[in-house]
C-alpha cells in the first residue's frame, strides 16, 4: 500500500511538470542577453511569447512555433517615443528600424483624437496615441482652421492674443472631450501660443489635474534674455504644476534651455525633491526644427537665441537663410519647416547622460532625429563614449517613458519592461553594430543593427528588414474619461 501511494505521488509530480515542459509557445527568443531595466535582469535567457504577451522567461529550453536565435544579441523592451510628430507610414518604418514599438504624439497632440485613432487603427506598424491638443483647441476657440498637417496655427490672433472668458470655456470643453475620447493627457506648446496668459496655463493644468492626467509642454520661451528666459519659462510650468497638482513633462529640455539646460535640470531635480511629479526628455542632435511661420519666430527670436538668419536651414534643400529669405517665408501662409542650429555637442552629451532625462525624438520628416535617435544614443553615448551604460540607455528609452504614461493609462504597466505578463513589444539588436545613418542631408536613412522587432507579439522587423503587409500597432488610450 505504501509503495502504491509513493508511485501515485511520483506520477502526480511528473504530470504536474509535463505541461510546462511540453508547452509550445508562439515565438521563442532563444539564448539572447535578456535585459530588463526595472528588475535589473541581465543574463542569457530564453523568452516565451504567447499571443501578444511574454509568458515565460527562463534558462531552460523552450519550444516555439517560431524560434529566433538571439545568441550574441541583446533582447530588451521595445522603445517608447513620447514625442513623435511623424505619424505616417514612412515614419513608422524608420521608427521600427530604430527600435521604437510605441510612438506617441504628446508634445502638441493632434487636433481631433477620435479621428486620429480611427485613421490609424489597423494601419499602423507600431503602437500610437496622442494628447489632447491645447494649441488646436485654442485655434478652434478663435475660429481659425489649422493648415493641413500642421499642429499649430500660424502666428496671428489665435496664437498671439489673450483668450476671452468664452474662449477659455471653449478650450476647456474641447480638452475635456478629447480626454474622454482617449487622449493620454494634455499637450501644450506655450511658445507657439504666446497669447496664452499665465492664468490660462494654470487653468489648463488644473483641468489636467482634475482628470489626473499629465501635461506635456513645450515651454514659453528660450534663451538667457530676461524677461522670457529659459529659466523663467521652466519656472512657470513647474509653478503651474505645484499649484494645481498636475503631473508635468517638459519636452526637449536640450532645445528649450540650450546653454542653460543643466540649470533647468537642476530646477526639475529641485521640484522632484520637494514632491512634484516633474519629468523631462531630450534628443541627441544639435539642431531643432519647427515651422518658420509659427509664433516661435515672433520679433526678438535672434536676440533670445543668440543666433542669426544663417543658423536656419531648409531641410528639403539645405539652403541657409538670409534676412530677406526668412522674412518671405515667415510671412507666407504656406507651411515650411526649418532647421535651427543652436546647440553644442558637449552640452547635448551631458543632457543625454543626465539621470533625469529620458529619450524622445521630436521626430518628423526632414530631421534625422525621426529615423536615428535611439540607435544614435546606443552607438554614440553607450558604445563610443561610454557616457551611459547599456542598461541605463534602455531605462531611458523604455521604462522611464512607460512610467511617465502610468498616470494616463494602466496599460503602461505592461510596457517598457521585459517580464512575464508584459506586452510582447521587444527589440533584439546587436550592440556592437547598431548605428544611425540619418543625416541632415538624408534624414530618412534607417538605422541598422536591429535584427528583430516584435510589436504585440508580431514580428515586424525580421533579420533587419520590415515584414511587408503587417500592421500590428494598436491604439494606446487613457482611462481618463472615468476619473474626474
Amino acid at each position: 500500500m505504501i509503495h502504491i501511494s509513493r508511485s501515485l505521488a511520483l506520477l502526480a509530480a511528473l504530470l504536474l511538470t509535463l505541461p510546462a515542459a511540453a508547452e509550445t509557445y508562439d515565438i521563442v527568443i532563444r539564448g539572447g542577453r535578456v535585459m530588463d531595466p526595472e528588475t535589473g535582469t541581465d543574463a542569457p535567457l530564453n523568452v516565451g511569447i504567447s499571443g501578444d504577451r511574454i509568458t515565460r522567461i527562463t534558462a531552460e529550453p523552450l519550444t516555439g512555433s517560431r524560434v529566433i536565435d538571439a545568441a550574441g544579441l541583446v533582447v530588451a523592451p521595445g522603445f517608447i517615443d513620447l514625442h513623435q510628430h511623424g505619424q505616417d507610414e514612412a515614419s513608422g518604418r524608420v521608427k521600427a528600424l530604430d527600435g521604437v514599438t510605441t510612438a506617441l504624439e504628446m508634445e502638441i497632440g493632434v487636433p481631433d483624437v477620435p479621428a486620429f485613432l480611427r485613421e490609424k487603427s489597423g494601419h499602423s506598424l507600431i503602437h500610437f496615441g496622442s494628447t489632447a491638443s491645447h494649441p488646436a483647441a485654442r485655434a478652434r476657440a478663435f475660429g481659425v482652421a489649422l493648415p493641413p498637417g500642421q499642429p499649430v496655427a500660424p502666428s496671428g490672433p489665435a496664437t498671439n492674443d489673450p483668450a476671452t472668458p468664452a474662449q477659455l470655456a471653449s478650450i476647456e470643453a474641447r480638452l475635456s472631450e478629447e480626454i474622454g475620447a482617449g487622449a493620454l493627457g494634455v499637450g501644450m506648446g506655450i511658445q507657439y501660443t504666446p497669447g496664452a496668459t499665465r492664468s490660462e496655463v494654470i487653468r489648463v493644468f488644473r483641468l489636467a489635474a482634475a482628470y489626473r492626467m499629465p501635461v506635456f509642454t513645450h515651454v514659453r520661451s528660450f534663451g538667457r534674455l530676461e524677461p522670457g528666459s529659459s529659466i523663467e519659462a521652466v519656472s512657470e510650468v513647474i509653478g503651474a504644476a505645484a499649484v494645481t497638482g498636475a503631473s508635468l513633462q517638459i519636452v526637449h529640455v536640450n532645445s528649450s534651455c540650450i546653454a542653460d539646460a543643466l540649470e533647468c535640470l537642476d530646477l526639475i531635480a529641485g521640484a522632484r525633491a520637494r514632491g512634484l511629479d516633474v519629468t523631462t526628455e531630450a534628443y541627441p542632435y544639435l539642431a531643432g526644427m519647427t515651422a518658420i511661420n509659427s509664433a516661435l519666430f515672433n520679433p526678438g527670436w535672434r536676440e533670445k537665441l543668440g543666433i542669426d538668419y544663417d543658423s536656419l536651414q531648409l531641410p528639403n534643400t539645405g539652403e541657409r537663410l538670409t534676412k530677406e529669405r526668412f522674412e518671405a517665408l515667415h510671412a507666407s501662409p504656406e507651411p515650411q519647416e526649418v532647421l535651427i542650429f543652436v546647440n553644442k555637442q558637449a552640452l547635448v552629451d551631458q543632457v543625454i547622460a543626465h539621470p533625469l532625462v529620458s529619450i524622445a525624438s521630436d521626430g518628423g520628416p526632414g530631421h534625422p532625429r525621426n529615423a536615428g535617435t535611439y540607435a544614435r544614443v546606443l552607438a554614440h553615448s553607450v558604445r563610443e563614449q561610454g557616457a551611459i551604460t547599456l542598461m541605463d540607455a534602455l531605462r531611458k528609452m523604455s521604462l522611464m517613458p512607460a512610467q511617465r504614461l502610468a498616470r494616463a493609462t494602466a496599460a503602461a504597466q505592461r510596457k517598457g519592461r521585459l517580464q512575464v505578463g508584459a506586452d510582447a513589444d521587444i527589440v533584439v539588436f546587436d550592440p556592437a553594430r547598431i548605428v544611425d545613418h540619418a543625416t541632415y542631408a538624408a534624414p530618412m536613412q534607417p538605422s541598422t543593427g536591429m535584427r528583430y522587432v516584435l510589436v504585440a507579439g508580431t514580428v515586424l522587423v525580421d533579420r533587419g528588414e520590415i515584414v511587408a503587409g503587417r500592421y500590428p500597432g494598436r491604439a494606446l488610450v487613457s482611462d481618463g474619461s472615468q476619473r474626474r
